[in-house]
């Protein structure tokens, strides 16, 4: 399957102090639009700050995307407009699904993205919407953008055509993914599926620990 989308908005963000409450986050999370085009590579975005790297950042969620369209519904959902990169992410798509599989790519140019994982919400996103609430708004809306690995580096520009392959091998979704971050119980079959996909080495290491302590509760 192809499906074709643009980019709709290249961001970066730059290390800052930002406050919420009682509690201080030193992140990069708050992403700005940049005019020039961008180079992408295994590591991310040139020019982008990570700071949390326990969390975010890595060759298996090296850009995060989000999709214009469901900007959209939050517009909708909240009556609050929210310009691109206030999530955090790279790469704000028009047309980009709010779900795919674990495995599925995007052409941009010359660059190929593969998706790897959901972006789960945190402490750190909360404080940057200034609502304590968010994170679980973004659970329940179940839009929550993906991370990809670079396969393929090259420069992207706003305005880029992007194109959207579906991979054959997978049936793994990046929302299946998402549910899973906060179920309470499981099937180990889908576990043992879930690892057979390409998935981020942080959502691999949740699903090893949570099938080991299946283990010990079964012995």
């Amino acid at each position: 399957m192809l499906e074709i989308m643009h980019l709709e908005s290249i961001n970066i963000g730059r290390i800052e102090t930002i406050t919420h409450k009682d509690q201080s986050f030193t992140t990069g999370i708050r992403k700005v639009s940049v005019a020039a085009g961008a180079y992408l590579d295994e590591t991310g975005v040139r020019g982008d700050a990570v700071v949390d790297v326990n969390h975010h950042g890595g060759a298996d969620q090296a850009v995060y995307a989000y999709s214009a369209d469901d900007y959209d519904w939050w517009e909708r959902e909240t009556g609050c407009a929210h310009g691109p990169g206030v999530f955090g992410e790279n790469l704000t798509i028009r047309g980009f699904p709010s779900d795919m599989n674990v495995g599925d790519r995007l052409l941009i140019g010359e660059v190929v993205l593969e998706a790897t994982a959901p972006r789960i919400p945190c402490k750190t996103l909360a404080a940057s919407m200034r609502d304590s609430g968010f994170g679980l708004a973004f659970r329940e809306a179940e839009r929550p953008g993906i991370y990809f690995r670079v396969l393929n580096g090259g420069e992207v520009t706003t305005g880029d055509v992007v194109t959207y392959v579906a991979t054959d091998s997978c049936d793994v979704s990046i929302l299946e993914l998402f549910r899973f971050n906060f179920a309470l119980q499981h099937d180990i079959n889908d576990l043992h599926r879930y690892l057979d996909a390409p998935v981020a080495i942080r959502f691999r290491q949740k699903i090893e620990s949570r099938l080991e302590a299946m283990g010990r509760r079964s012995d």
